[in-house]
């Protein structure tokens, strides 16, 4: 049986990916920082079944104990400060969350168990202000947000324990992948949280920011697959995972809310509150290379996706909203 151990394994991605390891037979062991509310909701139906490992990815003295505890042979480094916009107002907590905390997880797998294969969880925010289109693994990297230069750190400090110790070390380049997991704050689940609201009801407008952005969007079902295949390959390397396909926020928002039978230009409010600082205008990613190493493929596409996601927002709200005597929508 093999062991895997999951940092952010509450997370959207941390929770599919710990569904696809129990599949496939595995020993998940999941890194829990100690919190006064744990937030088990997206993994509540595995919870029983993660072995649970107390730790923080600031401290390196934590992380040794995980690894030394958990013996694990796969390693996936998915924890971070994963919200674009927090960076600005937090940019020296993303730092430490997001950039630092990955030296400190690849020295605690040098320290303890060198032959464990690590993935560490790459972004598409780090090519932001784009030199070519589409992106692909050899792309220049110009970062637009203290995230997106965390998670360059984070990158090329993979990079650096892979050359320099001969680690099996990968990072993933994934693109925008979205889930009915999603946190509430992330455009794609706030637009399908917010028709559902509205059309329950419960809300009368969204306001939102720049929608004229370009983003190439996934589901995050597919993409933790990826990140599986990688540590199964002879050789360590660095993958770029998308859709090759590139949708503006203003047809996230027709997908969305004609689904429902509304019409967006009805309810969306621009608010400048919700432009960043240093805006990223459009994101396309080249995946050949995943698909032609790893058999990689895509299994759910664009509107799929968005219908999944208002479906599954619809009957949370419903359920929350019992108490207004919201009626059902067919």
């Amino acid at each position: 049986m093999k062991r895997a151990l999951i940092t952010g394994v509450t997370g959207q991605d941390g929770s599919y990916l710990a569904e696809l390891l129990l599949a496939k037979g595995y020993e998940v062991f999941g890194l829990r920082r100690r919190t006064s509310t744990p937030n088990y909701e997206n993994i509540q139906h595995i919870k029983d079944k993660i072995k649970w490992i107390s730790g923080d990815l600031t401290d390196l003295a934590s992380l040794i104990e995980a690894v030394r505890l958990s013996d694990p042979d796969e390693v996936y480094n998915l924890a971070a400060q994963s919200f674009v916009a927090a960076s600005w107002p937090q940019p020296l907590a993303t730092g430490q969350m997001t950039a630092i905390s990955v030296t400190n997880m690849l020295e605690a797998v040098r320290i303890i168990k060198p032959q464990a294969k690590v993935y560490q969880a790459s972004s598409s925010e780090m090519f932001g202000k784009v030199v070519e289109t589409p992106q692909k693994e050899t792309t220049p990297f110009y970062p637009r947000s203290p995230y997106g230069v965390a998670k360059v750190y984070g990158h090329w400090i993979t990079v650096n324990y892979r050359e320099s110790f001969n680690m099996f070390a990968c990072s993933g380049i994934l693109f925008n992948h979205e889930s009915p997991r999603r946190g509430l704050e992330f455009v794609t689940r706030k637009v399908t949280d917010g028709v559902a609201r509205i059309k329950l009801g419960l809300e009368h407008e969204l306001r939102m920011g720049n929608l004229d952005s370009l983003r190439d969007w996934g589901f995050a079902g597919d993409y933790v697959k990826a990140m599986w295949l990688m540590l199964q390959q002879d050789e360590p390397d660095d993958y770029v995972i998308s859709t090759g396909e590139m949708h503006s926020v203003k047809e996230l928002l027709e997908v969305a809310f004609s689904y429902v039978g509304l019409d967006y230009r009805d309810y969306v409010v621009i608010d400048p509150e919700f432009v960043r600082p240093a805006e990223v205008d459009l994101l396309l990613g080249d995946c050949s290379k995943a698909k032609e190493k790893l058999g990689w493929q895509l299994e759910v596409g664009f509107k799929q996706l968005i219908q999944m996601m208002v479906d599954e927002d619809l009957r949370r709200v419903r359920n929350e909203s019992v108490k207004y005597e919201v009626p059902a929508v067919h």
